[in-house]
């Protein structure tokens, strides 16, 4: 099969002749097909342009119908419309399918972008309440007294043992108990923690 190109000219046959043609595609006669292809594809090739402005892509989608015109040419009714007709509403129908499929991939490919450089909702919501518990549980350290804030901080933050702890402070184990178990009351009291 040729390529239809720009240049291609119709030189079409009257309706009844391109009718008897299609009824002679249908049976697989090449010959039919070729006078068929030489009648239509100017006119296919016109409308598909029109619809997809792309001159590459409307050939592309022009020899698309016309191979469309030889698999399907036993479904054509000469009741329902003229053969020019039927093959029109091929191209027309094949042109604006590839309109629509271009624009669902651009559609796609916009979403899937948005996807990649926006942090989801969930994501977002969910390090805004990390900072916020953060910020409220550095609140309240600060109104610990130093004493049981050293204490917690040593234990909690940095990972010491209460022996550790007590040792690295400089003071008896028991009371290093006492300073973390007074402070971690006063922090559970200023978070609001329900025992």
């Amino acid at each position: 099969m040729r390529v239809v190109t720009s240049g291609e000219q119709s030189s079409a046959p009257g309706p009844e002749a391109l009718e008897s043609l299609l009824e002679r595609v249908a049976h697989g006669d090449q010959a039919a097909f070729e006078s068929v292809y030489h009648a239509v594809a100017g006119s296919v090739l016109g409308l598909v342009r029109r619809v997809l402005r792309d001159p590459a892509q409307s050939e592309e989608v022009a020899q698309e119908v016309l191979i469309e015109v030889w698999r399907s040419a036993s479904r054509f009714d000469p009741a329902k419309a003229s053969a020019m007709a039927w093959i029109l509403t091929l191209a027309h129908r094949r042109a604006v399918d590839r309109v629509r499929s271009a624009q669902a991939s651009a559609n796609r490919d916009y979403r899937a972008a948005l996807r990649e450089h926006t942090p989801a909702f969930d994501e977002v919501s969910e390090e805004v309440e990390h900072r916020q518990e953060r910020e409220q549980v550095r609140r309240c350290l600060e109104s610990l007294t130093e004493i049981q804030r050293d204490a917690v901080t040593v234990a909690y933050y940095r990972g010491h043992t209460y022996r550790e702890t007590a040792d690295l402070l400089g003071v008896a184990l028991g009371t290093i108990k006492t300073r973390i178990r007074d402070g971690l009351i006063r922090l559970r009291d200023c978070l609001g923690v329900t025992a």
